[in-house]
């Protein structure tokens, strides 16, 4: 039947794709609606109607999944940080590894038996240690609105603390309401700098302390089976993984294009008097030929963490004609990692070994993941080149 903007109508929820909108559907008709469980049947509004789909909102839960909760956060569904609060904590986890296995087997050519179960995070709630609020003017309550951006719209949500924050990021958010600025249009970073960690403030760090050792651990376990003497560290930030690593290779090196993060990441290796590795400020493709002949490729561990747009096409062809004996991948955004991870892997290349996927961000749709590449065997010491394809997940 054809849809309009307004129209109610109810829905079963067959799947929750990644991004965190239920998907339900009107006879082959496929609508997209928030804030919903897998088996639960709904009742909505339209509101925006495409070709091949269309998205609506929540008006009331018919029939509720068992695994609905009630959210710990007062701004949930209007705040638009948060998708998953209303699902039970196990339950966002089997959701993000059946999102993650799909990303993979549609966009990477992947098997979804390479996906290891998510790991969870200690605390679900209460676990960023970093945000970024946002000023503006609200003309017709003629006040200053502090928050987020809500889910609904580009308007800002007016908050007053952060459930998924740490409990001192909350505090500062009351410090920024009790001394506003004097105009909308301006933007705060709330973070609470790493113990022990020399960071810049606009450099990158992980947000979640209390998932980080299973981060670490994950990495170090994957470069250890490897065997590989020598690592280089692309996207390198303030070190942190290179720092991590050292005791596990006779040397490394680190390369970040942001100067500021490259002197922190200095400071970090004397602090810890790490001697058997130096940090190199340059574009990843630029460098990366040069640092690709200087370490033997059969003894070589590449740790790759891009932005959440991924890497350069030029890096991943670069990888592919060198064939260093392991790429980790870790990134934040799982269908650019399945695009890439499909480049690494075409023509047997690369061959994955596994993805293990953590939950660095509970109740929202994002989540960590950490990719185990090796060269594959019997190739030409010179890979030919590929068709990548089209590209997902820009």
């Amino acid at each position: 039947m054809p849809l309009k903007i307004a129209d109610k109508v109810s829905l079963n929820i067959h799947d929750l794709a990644f991004g965190g909108e239920g998907v339900g559907r009107i006879d082959d008709f496929v609508v997209f609606v928030p804030f919903v469980i897998v088996g639960e049947t709904v009742e909505v509004e339209i509101t925006e109607v495409k070709k091949n789909f269309a998205r609506a909102k929540l008006l009331r839960v018919i029939t509720p999944s068992p695994e609905r909760v009630t959210p710990e956060c007062r701004y949930f569904t209007q705040c638009g940080g948060c998708q998953y609060q209303h699902i039970e904590y196990a339950a966002q986890l089997r959701f993000k590894h059946k999102q993650i296995a799909d990303l993979f087997e549609r966009f990477g050519k992947i098997s979804r038996e390479a996906v290891a179960p998510v790991i969870p995070c200690p605390s679900p709630y209460g676990y960023r240690n970093r945000i970024m609020i946002r000023s503006q003017w609200n003309g017709p309550a003629k006040k200053l609105v502090i928050g987020f951006i809500r889910a609904d719209n580009n308007f800002v949500e007016d908050i007053e603390e952060c459930k998924i924050a740490e409990p001192a990021i909350s505090e500062q958010i009351k410090h920024v309401r009790a001394n506003p600025p004097p105009k909308g249009g301006i933007k705060f970073v709330l973070r609470i700098p790493p113990e022990g960690w020399d960071v810049p403030p606009d450099s990158f760090f992980q947000n979640n302390f209390s998932l980080l050792p299973k981060l670490v651990e994950t990495v170090r376990g994957f470069l250890k089976s490897s065997g590989t003497k020598h690592l280089v560290d692309l996207y390198c930030g303030v070190g942190f993984f290179g720092i991590e690593m050292a005791d596990t290779v006779e040397s490394f090196v680190g390369v970040e294009l942001d100067q500021l993060a490259i002197k922190s990441a200095r400071k970090n290796a004397e602090a810890r008097k790490i001697t058997n590795g130096e940090f190199i400020p340059a574009a990843v493709e630029e460098i990366l030929p040069e640092l690709l002949q200087k370490f033997s490729p059969a003894a070589t561990t590449v740790i790759l963490d891009p932005p959440r747009k991924g890497c350069w096409p030029e890096t991943l062809q670069l990888l592919r004609e060198t064939r260093p004996a392991q790429v980790i991948y870790v990134s934040c955004h799982p269908a650019t990692m399945a695009r890439d991870l499909n480049i690494l892997c075409a023509d047997g290349v690369f061959e994955l070994a596994r993805v293990q996927p953590l939950d660095m961000f509970p109740q929202t749709q994002h989540v960590e993941c950490v990719a185990d590449l090796r060269a594959g065997q019997n190739l030409p010491s010179r890979a030919g080149s590929i068709q990548t394809g089209e590209s997902h997940g820009n």
